[in-house]
């Protein structure tokens, strides 16, 4: 299509934020698109305006009108969780420039006095995350919100794991006239109502300095359930080989030692750990909240009646199959067939059932 695109990102609030650059585009265009409070900044102009955020209804508006000059509003920076990614990817036959503003968390730094280079960066934009992890994982660590989950509800979790004392910064309605900046710990924020369109920072001095591989057997709340002691506990994790992303099943989750060395090291993935025992999953809820990971899922259950209905795995660990391996091992693979699975034996027979459904798959 010979038609100009250019895609702006408008700050915190396009009157006050918007680059020169950005402007210009805009005031060079035939007409602008974008959500009700993006392109309201702009209705002065006099200019013709499509209202809407989503890709895909943009593009096909695009695609079917006659204008040559377009601008596209977009909140904060382009290359900052924005809709810019998928828009470019859609109108890849225009002649496109995409122009940069002001991103939520720079405004923010300037805000608080905190330099951002070491902030680690979460979308809970009508997105999951792992926040806790996240936060045990990493020294500040920057949330943008705006989706079901609020600042305050973020500092409730902060204290059912233990971490009421971390400190935080909250940001609301950022470069509109009630623009509300506050500061304290988690503790003072979690029974405060605070808007949805926030960002939070949490400062936690605390944080892991290294992810651990082998924690000691003492460290874990304890019963009467099996567990998988830390030397062999180091060995499977390392051949495991997890990463940051990885969707992970604990299969016999006992204590739940394995679970939270799994949950360390996926810090983006998820964790279920499976077990058919009311004190085991007692014990899993406890030692996740120990630990930080609320990234680990526990299910009671025994493990043919879940699996076939889990989100498929990267890694498995099988710590316990109640005679069940051959059956397990199978659903394992029909949902990834590159599964790295790592099976702990201790009787012979295990040993034994495992050489033969493994052959079957021409696995060593």
């Amino acid at each position: 299509m010979n038609k100009n695109i250019y895609i702006i990102g408008t700050g915190m609030n396009a009157q006050k934020t918007i680059t020169v650059q950005g402007l210009a585009a805009v005031n060079n265009a035939d007409i602008l698109i974008g959500a009700r409070r993006m392109t309201e900044f702009f209705s002065d102009l006099g200019k013709p305006i499509f209202v809407s955020y989503d890709p895909e209804i943009i593009t096909e508006y695009v695609k079917n009108s006659s204008y040559e000059n377009y601008a596209v509003l977009m909140s904060g920076d382009c290359g900052f969780y924005s809709g810019a990614e998928k828009l470019k990817e859609l109108l890849n036959d225009t002649n496109m420039e995409i122009i940069c503003g002001v991103s939520a968390p720079v405004y923010f730094s300037s805000s608080i006095g905190i330099p951002w280079l070491d902030w680690h960066f979460v979308s809970l934009h009508g997105m999951n995350a792992n926040i806790i992890r996240s936060v045990c994982s990493y020294e500040k660590t920057f949330f943008l919100l705006g989706g079901k989950i609020t600042a305050s509800q973020i500092c409730s979790l902060l204290c059912e794991y233990g971490m009421s004392n971390v400190s935080v910064y909250i940001g609301e309605n950022l470069g509109y006239d009630n623009e509300k900046i506050s500061e304290g710990c988690a503790e003072n924020f979690k029974d405060k109502q605070t808007e949805n369109l926030s960002v939070i920072l949490i400062v936690n001095p605390d944080y892991e300095k290294m992810k651990k591989i082998g924690i000691p057997d003492s460290e874990f709340i304890r019963g009467t359930v099996p567990m998988t002691k830390s030397e062999v506990r180091s060995v499977c994790i390392s051949k495991l080989q997890i990463r940051e992303n990885d969707i992970c099943w604990d299969i016999g989750g006992g204590t739940g030692s394995v679970s939270v060395e799994m949950a360390i090291q996926c810090t983006n993935g998820k964790v279920y750990s499976v077990d058919k025992s009311e004190e085991a999953i007692s014990l899993i809820d406890q030692n996740r909240h120990k630990f930080g990971c609320d990234n680990i899922i526990p299910i009671h259950s025994d493990a043919l009646g879940i699996l076939k209905s889990l989100p498929a795995p990267d890694k498995v660990f099988i710590g316990g199959s109640d005679g069940y391996l051959t059956e397990i091992v199978k659903i394992v693979y029909k949902k990834n067939s590159k599964t790295v699975i790592i099976i702990t034996a201790v009787s012979l027979g295990t040993l034994h059932e495992s050489s033969a459904v493994l052959n079957e798959y021409g696995l060593e």
